[in-house]
């Protein structure tokens, strides 16, 4: 019985969908789907990326529910839009990672990628916070 009530217990987890509403304690992301999730950089500008990777969707959910991660998005700036609407460029999620510090160089907002600002070709705006997470489409 117990057994039991343990998978049904893991089938109402992985079911669960992630979305940036309600109490970010709660959200929990679906197993093995991708999650596009929204960041807020200083200055009131929002991008959003696409993440596939388990381990970048754990620390984005752990962001939003407001622990202590790694949580500046350093990624690959890509020329196409994919998720991240209003804008003309995305983030690799196959080169994406946070972290704790990263250089100067590639700090910024997203209207700086946009307007090409930055001089390489990464993002990583030190400012940014995690403010919903959604099923990727």
């Amino acid at each position: 019985m117990r057994r039991l009530a343990l998978m049904a217990a893991v089938v109402l987890a992985s079911a669960a969908c992630v979305t940036g509403q309600g109490d970010p304690a709660s959200v929990t992301p679906e197993l093995g789907r991708p999650v596009v999730v929204t960041f807020e950089v200083a200055g009131g500008e929002r991008f959003k990326t696409l993440l596939t990777h388990a381990d970048d969707i754990a620390t984005a959910t752990r962001l939003l529910a407001g622990e202590d991660v790694p949580a500046i998005p350093n990624g690959r700036i890509v020329p196409e839009a994919g998720v991240n609407a209003g804008w003309s460029w995305s983030l690799d999620p196959e080169d994406l990672a946070f972290a704790d510090t990263t250089i100067e160089a590639c700090d910024g907002l997203p209207s700086d990628v946009e307007a090409g600002v930055l001089t390489g070709d990464r993002y990583c705006p030190w400012s940014a916070t995690v403010v919903a997470i959604d099923p990727a489409p």
